[in-house]
């Protein structure tokens, strides 16, 4: 049995401990934002927040996450389905294209604009690694833009 706490909810799996995270999630938890992309932790579709830090879940044994505070891009609209500034900049933004790898976006973008509430384009392009065939990149920017200086009021 491996406990943690998924989305603000705690979970308790009977699995094996080595399962990866990311197919606890969608299939034990029914969590399908995460996606599976390339299984090597190199594309970003798989994101999730793990204690608040941007974690390729298609690597992580579900074992290691004990006791973890787990966030997919489900979990990041507030109790009430509020989006957060993320989510709504991605919207006003109209980032999405085919949308799959957008979940992980939203991740590592949450994740950058708490460690770094205005960053720059640089900062950006170092930060987020995730990889978009459809090469939406020049909306992600402007919607991780849009994020800062909404959450700085």
């Amino acid at each position: 049995m491996v406990a943690f706490t998924v989305n603000n909810k705690p979970a308790d799996v009977a699995i094996q401990e080595d399962k990866p995270l990311l197919w606890v999630l969608r299939e034990d938890l029914q969590l399908l934002g995460p996606k599976y992309g390339c299984g090597i932790a190199q594309c970003g579709a798989c994101r999730v927040l793990i204690d608040g830090i941007s974690t390729p879940s298609c690597t992580v044994p579900v074992g290691s996450i004990a006791g973890s505070s787990i966030v997919t891009v489900e979990g990041l609209a507030d109790e009430h389905g509020e989006l957060s500034v993320v989510q709504q900049a991605w919207i006003d933004e109209q980032v999405p294209q085919c949308g799959f790898c957008q979940p992980g976006f939203l991740i590592a973008a949450t994740e950058l604009l708490e460690q770094n509430p205005d960053p720059s384009d640089d900062e950006i392009d170092a930060a987020i690694t995730n990889i978009c065939r459809c090469g939406t990149y020049p909306r992600i920017r402007r919607a991780i833009h849009r994020a800062a200086a909404r959450a700085q009021g």
